[in-house]
């Protein structure tokens, strides 16, 4: 699937509230949409072009009143710069991580400095998802250095890269898209570490068989739900695997999933904004096997 191959589904939310394209969204959060965004008076909804079903769009939105609903096809360039924003400047994660386009001025400070090429694929590190699994990753240090790390959804690549300069033995990074398999590895080689790197272009059914001491998964909440189990299965004794791309509200649901698989929540609900005030505060988790 070319990553310029989406759909953008615009739901009309009346009346409009935040809270209001909250409740449309769960109602269609069982389809496989990569993404949402709330734009008043819409929610929208992005999916790859061969998945989208229109008839089950509208089964699903039957349970809530049935809301006019259009659609069109989007390029993937536009539907990164929504997430991303234009402008891609330079981020530091705990002043340690740092994450700036290609060719432009090097930070100073910090331990590690990644350079992307951001406009092919998701994943620059803006997005508060990308963010928090950075700053994850920062905690699992001990684990990473050494380990086995896979990054099942990778994008740009950017938490591979990370994970191969924090010194893990090896690195896996997966994505269903070409563009953003293309794009992983050109980054990986950009930060010099494209021989630590074994990108290639596949979906969780890529974990069957291996044996990983940190998974990293920063992907949608349906995805993660139907993944887990084989996360499970790959990961090693006492491994961790790091989950983000979903509110801080579906969090529950998420932890109930993995409870039910022996994975134990190691932290905190990582986010970086207070859910009581933001109900679309995104989060991150850190989930441990049993030693």
């Amino acid at each position: 699937m070319n990553s310029r191959e989406y759909i953008e589904v615009s739901i009309r939310v009346q009346p409009f509230s935040e809270e209001a394209a909250e409740i449309v969204e769960a109602f269609v959060a069982d389809l496989p949409f990569d993404s949402f965004v709330v734009e008043d008076p819409y929610l929208k909804c992005y999916i790859q072009a061969a998945l989208f079903q229109p008839a089950a769009l509208d089964e699903a939105l039957s349970a809530c009143g049935s809301p006019s609903w259009t659609s069109k096809a989007v390029q993937g360039e536009n539907w990164n710069r929504t997430w991303e924003q234009e402008g891609f400047t330079p981020i530091s994660v705990d002043g340690k991580v740092w994450v700036a386009p290609a060719g432009g001025p090097k930070a100073r400070g910090g331990r590690f400095h990644i350079a992307l090429l951001p406009e092919m694929a998701f994943g620059t590190g803006h997005h508060q998802t990308t963010w928090l699994m950075l700053y994850a990753m920062l905690g699992c240090e001990g684990l990473i250095r050494g380990g086995r790390v896979v990054d099942l959804g990778c994008g740009t690549g950017v938490l591979a890269i990370l994970a191969a300069k924090m010194r893990a033995a090896q690195v896996d990074a997966i994505d269903i898209d070409e563009v953003a398999v293309q794009s992983a590895r050109e980054n990986a080689r950009l930060n010099r570490v494209g021989s630590r790197i074994a990108v290639s272009c596949g979906d969780a059914s890529a974990l069957d068989g291996g044996r990983y001491d940190v998974i990293l998964a920063n992907i949608h909440r349906n995805i993660i739900l139907d993944a887990l189990p084989r996360m499970k299965a790959a990961l090693a004794r006492g491994g961790v695997v790091l989950l983000s791309g979903f509110y801080y509200a579906d969090s529950e649901a998420v932890l109930e999933e993995a409870r039910g698989l022996g994975l134990a929540s190691e932290a905190d609900i990582l986010t970086r904004e207070d859910p009581d005030e933001n109900p679309q505060a995104w989060a991150c988790l850190v989930l441990q096997s049993q030693k």
